[in-house]
């Protein structure tokens, strides 16, 4: 059974995790659908609303290396129901809140939540994987890229029918979620021989890569860039340069969302296959010419490139968790915290600046500026050494 377990994915729990991964960001892609809903009924400006999405961003990221640096040193479970509830209810809040500041603190509040979900459950996601774990890490992500998919689908009917109070309905799905992972607990602590015992062989003659890891968080840091400028304002370029309805604005987002998904399972079971580098690479070379053809095509031909984009955007989430680790073996929830919260923060403190560039420029130039934002990106990748991973020709 030991040897079984460290070849295969744990099934149950790695479905209890990537569910909780699931309604945890339910609640941050909910932020970005309610995005030109609080535009049109608060009267935000594009660089008001872009901050919403950076404090989201920022409080979800910024916190997320603290958190793995304890995970680390002491394991604490607990934190991802917590998390995942508390997630819930700032953003059922933020339906509510009467002005700005307050809707400010609650997406604040929402993003802590998130922060404190990711690390811990990351760090059982890797251990649970087994030998595969670019899969396995896949498997978690798609989890995580599917909740933010079905935030703007779950949210943009609520709202349409209740108005913005329509969001304290969001509530429910994290906190029912947050029930079932703690009824999940004893099992997964279960995992905590195995968990010791895997870390210490980790750290065993491994040196962390601290050079090699900064350079793979440059190419997160942009694709984060990329990912929140497009997350952020696509639904409002349907709307304003495409002339689209905010329900059909926030169908291309989901579209773009769930193919992410999609491309999550794809790239994870390729790079254990032909290695974690090349899959990167591979990703930011096509970024910049998918984006440019979504500029030059209409509302359905756009969805079809955005869909495209999406896979190969998202796709990598997991690859470069599992990188992370890699190259830190000694320090997971590190590495865990900066793959999945502090580098995509950063990028997402690029949304305001977009946002005031859409203000000045229109969206139509921002839009240009994301499209070669990723070939930054693939020189950081190329730079990475082959090797990575299990394949040697990563």
């Amino acid at each position: 059974m030991d040897a079984e377990m460290r070849k295969s994915v744990d099934k149950r729990a790695m479905a209890v995790l990537s569910a909780g991964h699931l309604f945890t960001d339910v609640n941050q892609g909910a932020v970005a659908a309610l995005v030109p809903f609080l535009i049109a009924e608060r009267g935000l400006s594009l660089a008001a609303a872009g901050s919403l999405v950076m404090a989201a961003t920022l409080s979800s990221s910024i916190v997320q290396p603290l958190f793995g640096h304890f995970s680390d040193r002491k394991p604490l479970p607990v934190l991802m129901p917590l998390g995942l509830m508390l997630g819930g209810l700032g953003i059922a809040l933020l339906g509510v809140a009467p002005g700005y500041p307050l809707i400010f603190a609650c997406v604040v509040l929402s993003g802590l939540g998130v922060a404190a979900f990711h690390p811990e459950s990351a760090r059982f996601a890797n251990y649970v994987s087994g030998s595969r774990r670019a899969r396995g890490m896949s498997f978690f992500s798609v989890g995580g890229n599917a909740g933010f998919a079905l935030g703007p689908v779950i949210t943009t009917p609520l709202v349409l029918f209740f108005g913005l109070p329509g969001a304290l309905f969001l509530i429910i799905p994290a906190f029912v979620m947050g029930f079932v992972l703690l009824s999940e607990l004893p099992r997964l602590l279960a995992f905590r021989p195995k968990i010791v015992e895997t870390a210490a062989k980790q750290r065993a003659g491994k040196p962390d890569r601290w050079g090699l890891f900064a350079r793979m968080i440059g190419v997160v840091i942009v694709r984060s860039f990329v990912y929140f400028g497009l997350v952020t304002f696509v639904a409002e370029y349907y709307i304003r340069v495409l002339g689209s309805s905010p329900l059909l604005a926030n169908s291309a987002l989901s579209v773009m969302l769930f193919a992410g998904g999609a491309g999550t399972l794809v790239m994870g079971p390729l790079a254990d296959r032909v290695g974690r580098r090349a899959v990167l690479a591979g990703s930011m070379l096509l970024l910049s010419p998918l984006i440019y053809a979504f500029i030059l095509s209409g509302p359905s031909l756009g969805m079809l490139f955005l869909a495209f984009v999406g896979a190969v955007t998202i796709g990598t989430f997991g690859v470069t968790v599992v990188m992370g680790q890699e190259y830190l073996p000694g320090r997971i929830g590190v590495a865990a915290g900066f793959t999945m919260g502090l580098s995509i923060g950063l990028g997402g403190v690029a949304a305001p600046v977009l946002g005031g560039l859409g203000d000045s420029y229109g969206l139509s130039t921002m839009m240009l500026v994301l499209s070669a934002s990723p070939l930054v990106g693939l020189a950081l990748a190329l730079s990475l050494p082959r090797g990575t991973g299990s394949h040697s020709g990563a």
